[in-house]
């Protein structure tokens, strides 16, 4: 029997540390007891877990020591500034915000073999949500594709910015609709009805951070660490699902019967007929797999393996990772 441990999720009262908080009780996850921790603004209030109102806490003041594992569903700033804190007090951080560069990126469907190498307390990256749904649909492919190169262009929803990010989609739509001048808030522009082809700030050479922390987190989730990987994010006007559309180069010509029965035999994929396709409201949002469709080579070019992959950004992108990274935690931990 799994020994119940003491568990502190930061930033509780953010979008993904709500569904994170959710989907600990759905998964009936041995908690003793939970701490939920969040910024000033934020303490005070109540999330219910396990049917019982639970008051958020600062976590400026909070006690690492009381835990034994972390979650941290904020943003990078505090990922950064209390991960070591919690780590020193013998507390293992699962960090889902991409601030810990040296934290190690796991997905349990691609390589979960790395936890048996960690020392504890240990530091965990739980992948960005785009890295999350090409490595679950990607590593059953493995031992079939010798890959050269991949490319990748990922359509963002809001919600991956935040509780902010999806009421300001929300205004933008009503306002456009009732035909009232638009006032951009939270975006620079216009993206209700609209698309962004960049997801933040870009560097000197025109990546944006969340590109990069793609190609760097799949790379290490496919155990391939010089693979060539061309990654575009696009924000789009959705408020919850990611989208990718993938192009796989291979150096041999790629057999799709084998592709098809390798994706229908997966862990957490779920293979759509090749006469229809999924998306992100109809299919992906609220369940916790990774659909993929159009599966299909290139044209004219039997090496190339076109991919279309969606799943919930919230869920299987993020909270439900984390979690199913603690549940196999927990076996190491013992």
């Amino acid at each position: 029997m799994t020994t119940p441990l003491d568990i502190a999720v930061v930033g509780a009262t953010g979008s993904v540390g709500e569904t994170l908080v959710q989907i600990l009780e759905e998964l009936a996850f041995p908690v003793t007891t939970l701490h939920l921790l969040a910024s000033m603004e934020s303490a005070g209030s109540s999330v219910m877990f396990a049917g019982k109102k639970i008051k958020v806490r600062e976590v400026d003041s909070f006690d690492f020591a009381q835990v034994k594992l972390a979650f941290f569903a904020a943003n990078p700033a505090v990922s950064r500034s209390f991960a070591d804190k919690a780590q020193q007090a013998g507390c293992t951080v699962i960090d889902l915000s991409g601030g810990l560069e040296d934290a190690v990126a796991i997905v349990p469907e691609a390589n979960a073999a790395t936890l048996a190498s960690l020392k504890f307390p240990a530091r965990i990256a739980s992948p960005c949500s785009a890295a999350v749904a090409l490595a679950v649909a990607l590593a059953p492919l493995r031992e079939l594709l010798d890959i050269e190169r991949i490319q990748v262009m990922a359509s963002l929803a809001v919600s991956a910015q935040g509780r902010e990010a999806v009421n300001e989609l929300a205004r933008q739509t009503a306002e456009l609709l009732n035909a009232r001048p638009l006032e951009p808030r939270f975006f620079d522009r216009q993206v209700a009805f609209n698309l962004l082809p960049q997801v933040g700030a870009i560097d000197e050479q025109g990546h944006g951070a969340l590109e990069r922390r793609l190609v760097h987190e799949s790379r290490t989730l496919l155990g391939l660490p010089a693979l060539k990987i061309s990654a575009t994010c696009i924000q789009v006007p959705v408020f919850f699902g990611d989208s990718l559309s993938v192009a796989v180069q291979s150096r041999r010509p790629v057999d799709l019967a084998a592709v098809n029965h390798a994706l229908e035999a997966a862990e957490s994929v779920e293979l759509v007929d090749r006469d229809d396709y999924p998306t992100p409201v109809g299919d992906a949002v609220g369940q916790d797999v990774v659909y993929v469709g159009r599966v299909r080579h290139g044209i004219d070019e039997d090496q190339q393996l076109n991919l279309w992959l969606t799943t919930d950004n919230l869920r299987k992108g993020a909270a439900l990772n984390a979690v199913q990274l603690a549940q196999l935690l927990i076996k190491h931990m013992a």
